[in-house]
């Protein structure tokens, strides 16, 4: 199986990368790397892709760990890898070994690498949990494990881009009400919908957070059917499921 996976010369010396669909051995809508126990995909399909994400980051594919995401701004310390499921939509690593990986298909993954004192960090960012604060709060872990803020870099990885992410007036008051400011990642669409720019967004907040070293890949999951899952082409496809993309990082 071949891998295309996207790196980011911010994130070395630590290995990483966003996974893209490509070098699984998941068939259909699935087809083929697909990463997420939560699909209705096969899971022994499923395990055999998680296996290979982790033999391309060298390590074991239990120390593979990812969340019960629910696009919040709850971060989890990792140390080993959890006996269950954690609910949360970041987490930072002290620990060698151990792979952090966040599963999307359009919302933004985010991975930070702050090599001063060898923790990373790893957060699932759709518009609640950026709105929210997952973005400030997995960095302000990494900094109660000792990472200095100047220090830390952090990549934005493929995601939904502006011109395909449409929205209706009440998420953009969403926003508004938080900030006035916000209003300028809104762009005027048809009628009185909306496009949001996600990976602004987040860079916006990881500057606001103190993260001078930051970057997007620059990838849209929604126009580029053959490298990326997109939940909402699949909803505007009219299936019934689709495939989670990997994104993870670990301490070399």
């Amino acid at each position: 199986m071949t891998s295309d996976i996207v790196k980011s010369d911010l994130l070395e010396p630590d290995l990483h990368g966003f996974f893209t669909r490509k070098g699984g051995v998941s068939t259909g809508d699935y087809e083929s790397l697909n990463c997420g126990p939560g699909s209705c995909d096969t899971p022994d399909d499923v395990r055999a892709n998680r296996r290979h994400v982790a033999a391309a980051l060298e390590i074991k594919p239990e120390n593979l760990v990812s969340l019960s995401q629910c696009h919040s701004n709850r971060v989890a310390e990792i140390s080993e890898p959890p006996d269950a499921p954690i609910r949360a939509d970041g987490m930072v690593s002290r620990t060698r070994g151990l792979g952090l990986a966040v599963l999307t298909a359009d919302c933004a993954p985010i991975l930070f690498s702050s090599p001063d004192c060898s923790v990373v960090g790893a957060a699932h960012a759709g518009w609640r949990g950026a709105l929210g604060g997952v973005i400030e709060a997995t960095v302000e872990s990494m900094i109660a494990n000792g990472a200095e803020r100047s220090l830390i870099s952090a990549v934005v990885g493929p995601c939904i881009s502006q011109n395909a992410y449409e929205v209706g007036p009440d998420y953009r008051d969403a926003f508004l009400a938080a900030s006035p400011d916000y209003g300028r990642f809104f762009a005027p669409g048809n009628s009185d919908r909306f496009h949001f720019d996600l990976p602004g967004f987040c860079m916006k907040r990881l500057l606001d957070a103190g993260v001078t070293r930051s970057s997007w890949t620059g990838h849209c999951t929604y126009d580029n059917t053959d490298r990326f899952f997109s939940y909402r082409r699949t909803v505007h496809q009219g299936r019934p499921d689709y495939g989670r993309l990997a994104s993870v990082i670990r301490i070399r």
